[in-house]
């Protein structure tokens, strides 16, 4: 016989699992087992709290987490390798007139492609509510790939940022289509966990392109048109595609929410009566981010604080390695190149120890909690960095601290908190508003500190004052809901 939710607290760990084959029962935890649209509720509940957080994980649960970690990967490869590129790159394609602003023009290529990214990931994220996770990280990774080959070619700076924008375009949803389906099928007390994982792939991809670009740099392979080679590399990512084909599955949970019509986009909306009755008219999915009060005050606050993630490491964090060769250039090093390759790998090393260990940090403290201190920590560190260093020694032992907080926490709560605020009809659209709506606001600021930086004559100066920012993060969490160890919403 089944044994049921109810038996299996009285039981313990296992219980469930331990069914007869004939009742093709699963394990009490997976909250991707869905039978007819019933018992979601009971399925989810986790009774065991003293097993392990790897207990019951399947091969398809890992496969899911790879194929997610990977994308993620490749994305921040992508990122970082536009920034380390970013000196030899303009004087490559500029004029020496244009030379004279460079700040200018280096924020405009980051902002240009923060910008496609941001118009990217929104159009993905509401694609994957309708046409399915899979389907849509199949397209993004494959295009994007195409795209930063493509932008090896560039000629002119015009062509540059043409391309930078498309391959924005390109790699926008795949973050928030890997976020969504590992959500779905992880249990609940794996899921912030996996979620940190996956997260910490843009840290192993940063961490890949500060590697292969100190290796290039110090080859010179192509002489002054060595930076093309990592854009070149990007590409590699197409063959991931195969993989995603062969290995991951589409979400149940998103399947059987569609088909059972549950549109409502909060768990609160639902259990009103004209959410709790389904309709044979399915709503726009970002519009319902706004018609819904609950769900449109969550969608707000929670992408002010990703508007303040991405504003400190786009237009305050980005700038490390070139305040670093500006530091040893004022210490009298006579090649500090070197060191700017130094303190990325060292920045992203404490990105990455964040990522691994936020699940756990999370589950233990709270999601407003940890909120709250990684902002904290991103404020005092940006002073840190900026106001308090002047060797590049001394950068050496700030950078993993700062990356820690500023690129490691600021992002991974983004991968754990905000699919547990909406439902499974929306939550690809709700992920991916939070998410890209703040780089179709923040792509603006890496230009605006570039002319802030030759303003006041100085990247501290202009970190500092956009540095700021932090300060609202110490406020908005505890306007938004707990929603630790509670069950995924359907």
């Amino acid at each position: 016989m089944p044994v049921t939710a109810a038996e299996a607290c009285k039981r313990g760990p296992g219980s469930l699992a331990s069914s007869s084959a004939s009742s093709k029962a699963v394990p009490y935890f997976d909250n991707n087992a869905i039978h007819e649209g019933k018992g979601m509720k009971e399925l989810a509940i986790d009774p065991g709290r003293g097993a392990s957080w790897r207990s019951g994980l399947t091969s398809m649960h890992w496969r899911v987490l790879i194929g997610g970690f990977l994308g993620w990967v490749f994305d921040g490869y992508e990122a970082l390798a536009l920034i380390m590129v970013l000196l030899p790159m303009l004087h490559s394609l500029l004029t020496p007139a244009q030379l004279a602003s460079a700040p200018i023009y280096a924020g405009t290529a980051i902002g240009i492609t923060l910008l496609g990214w941001g118009f990217g990931g929104l159009v993905g994220g509401i694609m994957a509510d309708y046409i399915g996770r899979k389907r849509m990280m199949l397209w993004s990774v494959f295009l994007y790939a195409v795209f930063s080959g493509l932008t090896a070619f560039s000629q002119t700076f015009v062509q540059l940022c043409a391309l930078r924008f498309l391959t924005g375009l390109a790699m926008g949803s795949e973050w928030s289509t890997g976020i969504a389906l590992l959500a779905e099928t992880w249990p609940e007390r794996a899921r912030s966990k996996g979620a940190g994982f996956l997260q910490s792939g843009f840290g192993w991809g940063t961490l890949l392109a500060a590697v292969i670009w100190y290796a290039l740099s110090t080859a010179h392979p192509l002489g002054a048109e060595t930076w093309r080679l990592m854009f070149a590399i990007g590409a590699v990512p197409a063959l991931f595609v195969l993989y995603i084909r062969r290995g991951i599955q589409e979400s149940e949970k998103w399947i059987n929410a569609v088909r059972s019509k549950r549109w409502a986009a909060t768990e609160a909306e639902a259990m009103t009566p004209s959410g709790a009755s389904p309709s044979d008219v399915r709503p726009f999915t970002l519009t319902q981010l706004f018609r819904e009060p609950e769900a449109r005050r969550r969608t707000v606050l929670a992408t002010v604080l990703s508007i303040v993630t991405t504003t400190g490491w786009w237009a305050i964090s980005s700038w490390l390695p070139i305040y670093t060769i500006a530091i040893g250039k004022a210490q009298g090093l006579t090649n500090p190149a070197p060191w700017a390759s130094r303190v990325s790998i060292a920045y992203t090393i404490g990105a990455i120890i964040a990522y691994m260990v936020a699940g756990f940090i999370v589950d233990a403290v709270g999601r407003r909690l940890f909120i709250f201190l990684t902002f904290l920590g991103a404020l005092v560190t940006t002073i840190m960095t900026y106001a308090l260093t002047h060797s590049v020694q001394s950068m050496m032992m700030v950078a993993p601290i700062n990356g820690f907080f500023t690129l490691g926490c600021a992002y991974v709560w983004m991968a754990i908190y905000p699919t547990e605020l909406f439902t499974s009809t929306v939550r690809s659209t709700a992920v991916s508003f939070i998410f890209n709506a703040a780089r179709l606001i923040a792509w603006v600021f890496p230009i605006i500190a570039g002319s802030m930086i030759k303003t006041f004559g100085g990247i501290s100066h202009a970190a500092l004052i956009l540095g700021s920012v932090y300060l609202l993060g110490l406020v908005l969490p505890w306007f938004l809901p707990e929603t630790s160890h509670k069950v995924l919403p359907d």
